[in-house]
């Protein structure tokens, strides 16, 4: 059992609430996403080639890597997900370092995504929407640096996309508090262990995962207005 389960399954006993902000989410995210059986559609070998390098990347942390590879895994337009490790100094690091907080490492997710389907900056809105960007190093009962609010940007558009947004979402005071949202410039991306690979879709049992993520997606439905297919599934 990963150390990190004892601790998360007190967390029925958070009764923290996210930050509701309904109105801020516009019509084009109900055009935008949906909720697929599939998340990429398949490709025409006559396109694969243009399309391969249409595809974009985006590394976020906003805390427990399950809870964001979970939401982000409904989202049309995204076609791959990796749970894993940002920001730390040390190479190759395992879960149980980074869990130390002591590594500099924030744990994230890397999504790949097509731009004809999602932008980078719809991307971002469901991640300020899906997590507290207002809480230094924590998410509910999840606390330490490893689970701090960050964007990693890759190049200078997704650096300048980021700061616009989060200079609008500070001035419109759509939080209680100021974002502190970290925005580094995208260095290294370690991937984590297998068993955090699609943690919700294999152990939606688990207390965490009813607790914690199974509320989360139930949120991102009220976010778009769709129904939710329960088998959804991500291309590797």
């Amino acid at each position: 059992m990963p150390s990190r389960l004892k601790t998360r399954l007190e967390i029925g006993k958070d009764k923290r609430t996210f930050q509701e902000d309904p109105a801020r989410i516009s019509h084009e995210l109900n055009t935008v996403f949906r909720y697929t059986r599939g998340i990429s559609r398949p490709m025409a070998k006559d396109q694969s080639k243009r399309d391969c390098r249409q595809l974009e990347i985006a590394t976020l942390g906003g805390g427990c890597f399950w809870c964001t590879e979970a939401v982000f895994s409904k989202i049309k337009g995204v076609t791959k997900i990796e749970p894993g490790y940002s920001g730390g100094k040390l190479t190759n690091p395992t879960y149980k370092q980074v869990s130390t907080g002591t590594t500099g490492h924030a744990e994230v997710v890397q999504i790949t995504f097509d731009p004809n389907f999602i932008s980078f900056r719809q991307i971002l809105e469901v991640f300020f929407k899906m997590h507290d960007p207002t809480t230094p190093n924590r998410q509910g009962a999840d606390v330490g640096t490893q689970y701090r609010s960050v964007i990693f940007y890759h190049n200078r558009g997704q650096k300048t996309t980021t700061e616009q947004l989060i200079e609008k979402l500070n001035n419109a005071k759509a939080y209680d508090s100021p974002i502190v949202t970290q925005v580094n410039p995208f260095k290294a991306f370690y991937k984590a262990e297998d068993y955090h690979k699609e943690y919700f879709k294999r152990h939606p049992e688990q207390s965490y995962c009813k607790l914690v993520i199974a509320p989360k997606i139930a949120k991102l439905r009220e976010i778009v207005g769709v129904s939710l297919n329960g088998n959804n599934t991500q291309k590797s």
